[in-house]
């Protein structure tokens, strides 16, 4: 049986930070909006056999966008005019926010993955390869190799 309250409780502490994460790992508000609504459809059906909820529904966030990433599915079609603006409480008027988004859209998805689990998320690197299922040494690799062309990116 599910607790709905602790549910709805845990999606209220945690909802603006998973949004952020999954702004970062995706560069889209939209598509962030889908991934962490997604990623917490997951999580409430198996909502009480996680032990730390918050790092289940991080794995599940990451999974659910790597795998988004490998299929494309043709059912949306871009349009030229949004329906709406953002509401996100002037977030995406941030330059240094766009600019970071920007950054990260031009990593892997696996470096995108480890850099936002480790320095957004602060995760320790046993903490994020646990989370994304590879190895340690796999996690320090991929932040070496993503810290290094975010760096290129900068002096740009």
């Amino acid at each position: 049986m599910r607790d709905e309250t602790a549910f709805r409780e845990f999606v209220e502490a945690n909802g603006a930070t998973l949004l952020h994460a999954a702004r970062l790992l995706t560069g889209d508000y939209q598509r962030a909006e889908d991934l962490v609504q997604t990623a917490l459809t997951k999580v409430y059906v198996r909502w009480g056999r996680a032990r730390e909820p918050l790092a289940y529904t991080r794995r599940v966030l990451v999974s659910t966008h790597i795998d988004g990433t490998r299929r494309r599915w043709r059912g949306e079609r871009p349009t030229g005019a949004l329906p709406e603006e953002p509401t996100d409480g002037g977030l995406a008027t941030s330059d240094e926010r766009d600019e970071l988004r920007r950054m990260l859209r031009d990593l892997t998805s696996l470096e995108r993955a480890v850099v936002v689990l480790r320095y957004y998320c602060d995760l320790t690197e046993k903490d994020t390869a646990a989370s994304l299922r590879i190895p340690v040494g796999t996690v320090k690799s991929a932040a070496s190799r993503a810290l290094a062309r975010l760096r290129v990116e900068a002096i740009r």
